[in-house]
């Protein structure tokens, strides 16, 4: 800020607070003390105006208001390139400087934790129970708004408490998935395979993948679905549909491999006008250490569940 706007700002701020003192003190003076039957002379639909002071509550609260005004810009910037006096902020006090400053104090606190957790495997800290209270609180805080509180998932969002990951369920895959974020792409099919052959695709997996049943009333034939699945879909999701960890297609073979629904229409719906799905990256938000805290909590969550529960991520 240059100086011409520096010494604007300051004299027109302290040039306000000066004004507002005086309006209080001078308006006071000629006031009586105690309550009076005398108006002010005018009137407004037979309403008068007494001629009063002001509350000495009211008074008050105006003064210490200045005051506080007065306070705030000896300590914190308000005038112009005055950075303040505030002990430990050379740089003047800003949200920026305090956010920092707070982040401080606790890397100096935690750092030393999180260290000591990070030199350790995954499989390691997932059997430490200081180290899954710290991890399920940065997940609650981190991931709960798309995973849930539970970590059981949403629309559109994988469950984390099983065994079927759509990325692989190794403790460094894990990892690697919240450093580095994913990036799930389907594409959509009805330009290429027409409206018939999504139907057909869809009472494919639905019947020959999933084992269920077709809706009453579907025109679709699951067996030309079959032969348009080993021409157009394997590539991802393999002759069988169990999927493919490295490229992220989800095994079709459960019944909640669906993130965006398993029913019969909202299978067409996928496979007409394809998914994306993207999970953010957290290497640059956490860093290292925390996000092998999470990674070994989101671990944990999957642990105890056996072969009959599982559904994909």
């Amino acid at each position: 800020m240059t100086t011409f706007w520096s010494t604007y700002i300051s004299v027109l701020t302290l040039g306000s607070l000066i004004g507002l003192t005086w309006l209080l003190l001078g308006t006071r003076k000629g006031q009586s003390s105690n309550t009076t039957d005398q108006t002010m002379g005018h009137s407004f639909d037979g309403i008068e105006e007494y001629d009063n002071p002001l509350p000495k509550w009211w008074f008050w609260l105006f003064v210490g208001t200045l005051a506080f005004g007065v306070g705030y810009l000896i300590l914190y910037p308000g005038l112009g390139n005055w950075k303040g006096i505030l002990p430990g902020y050379e740089n003047g006090w800003t949200q920026v400087n305090e956010w920092q400053r707070e982040m401080d104090k606790a890397d100096a606190k935690f750092g030393p934790i999180f260290a000591k957790y990070a030199a350790m495997p995954v499989e390691e800290v997932a059997k430490d129970p200081q180290a899954l209270k710290m991890g399920s609180r940065l997940f609650a805080s981190n991931c709960s708004v798309c995973h849930g509180s539970d970590a059981k998932g949403a629309y559109g969002f994988p469950n984390l408490t099983d065994k079927d990951w759509r990325w692989g369920g190794e403790p460094e895959t894990i990892k690697a998935s919240i450093m580095n974020g994913r990036h799930g792409v389907m594409p959509g099919w009805a330009t290429v395979i027409g409206e018939q052959g999504v139907a057909d695709v869809a009472a494919f997996v639905l019947t020959g993948l999933d084992g269920r049943s077709l809706p009453e009333g579907a025109k679709a034939d699951p067996a030309k679905g079959k032969e348009i699945f080993a021409s157009n879909c394997v590539a991802c999701h393999g002759p069988e549909g169990k999927g493919t960890p490295a490229m992220g297609a989800p095994n079709l073979t459960h019944p909640q491999a669906f993130i965006y629904g398993s029913s019969f229409a909202q299978l067409q719906q996928t496979i007409r006008y394809g998914r994306q799905g993207q999970m953010p990256a957290q290497a640059e938000i956490q860093g290292n250490d925390k996000v092998h805290l999470l990674a070994a909590y989101v671990y944990s969550l999957s642990q105890d569940q056996t072969p009959e529960t599982v559904t994909a991520k």
